[in-house]
């Protein structure tokens, strides 16, 4: 009897990178898990053929109901809805015990959208599906950046920023991490100075100051500068960072750590993981997509889930 663990692998949209990325490392994954892939048979061998190759022998299918035309570096309806079903069949299986986590392949938000999908992505549909408010953290060992706003238009990122939101949100980060030195970027440029670029960070720095107190220790330090926090000297003293919005976080990490980042969905009843990129439409089904994000995901799921096991 194996004492592999199982991983349900959800495929992401099959007119982008995904599937090669899967079948590029289906031989070493099968040596650290036991892949269990969301996807029809079928599907899979009309993705694979597309790639010129045949299914390994030990490839095992999770059926995910849908029949329809690949067509690589496409937005359509019917790959986004298809990547859509087997992401839950992937959460199916890890709610029932019958997947010790879940790894995911990027889907098109656009596609979600067109095929009526009423979710903008991976982390927003798990806190509607679990009733928890999942935190989205990217990174890999030498840096992980969590983000305090994610999927939302620039000019609503600082009316969000309150204090008894940011408040959770770092008490939140802190249940799941553990983190003992995490630091927290101002909004605006050289972090307000002191309210001549803008008032946010007092709203930051007061959060900082309640979710210390609640700790009992200084785990949080900040508002720190954004423009020096991803500097080699700053990130060896501290290797975890609360970005108060999207590209204030992922643009700095992207640029250092783009191929081996993954994503981490923190505060939920399951484990899942995903790849750091989109779906590389441009490249798709060319042979050219990198396995790195992909394996270091389910290697952290599986680190995850012997920490819970």
């Amino acid at each position: 009897m194996s004492t592999l663990k199982t991983i349900a692998v959800s495929v992401g949209d099959l007119n982008g990178i995904g599937f090669e990325i899967i079948l590029k490392a289906h031989p070493q994954i099968t040596q650290i898990c036991r892949p269990v892939y969301c996807i029809s048979r079928t599907m899979a061998e009309r993705a694979a053929a597309l790639l010129g190759l045949n299914l390994p022998d030990d490839f095992e299918c999770h059926d995910v109901s849908g029949d329809f035309t690949i067509r690589p570096g496409m937005v359509d309806a019917d790959s986004g809805r298809y990547s859509y079903q087997s992401f839950v069949a992937a959460v199916g299986l890890a709610k029932v015990g019958k997947a010790d986590a879940i790894t995911t392949l990027p889907i098109h938000k656009e596609a979600w959208m067109i095929a009526g999908i009423g979710y903008k992505g991976h982390t927003d549909a798990l806190r509607d599906f679990f009733n928890h408010d999942a935190i989205m953290m990217l990174g890999c060992e030498r840096l992980y950046v969590a983000l305090f706003t994610e999927h939302i238009p620039l000019h609503d990122v600082a009316s969000n920023i309150q204090v008894d939101k940011l408040v959770s949100f770092l008490m939140r980060f802190y249940q799941s991490t553990k983190a003992d030195s995490v630091a927290v970027l101002g909004l605006n440029p050289h972090a307000g100075d002191h309210g001549v670029l803008g008032n946010e960070e007092r709203e930051i720095e007061a959060a900082i100051d309640i979710a210390n107190a609640n700790i009992g220790q200084t785990v949080y330090y900040g508002p720190v500068v954004p423009d020096i926090a991803f500097t080699p000297r700053f990130r060896e003293q501290c290797r975890y960072i609360v970005a108060m919005y999207h590209d204030q976080g992922l643009g700095p990490l992207k640029a250092l750590y783009f191929d081996e980042s993954i994503n981490v969905s923190l505060g939920l009843p399951i484990i899942r993981t995903s790849v750091d990129h989109g779906t590389a439409f441009d490249i798709a089904y060319q042979g050219k997509a990198s396995s790195i994000s992909y394996l270091n995901a389910i290697n952290a799921a599986l680190v995850l889930a012997a920490h819970e096991g």
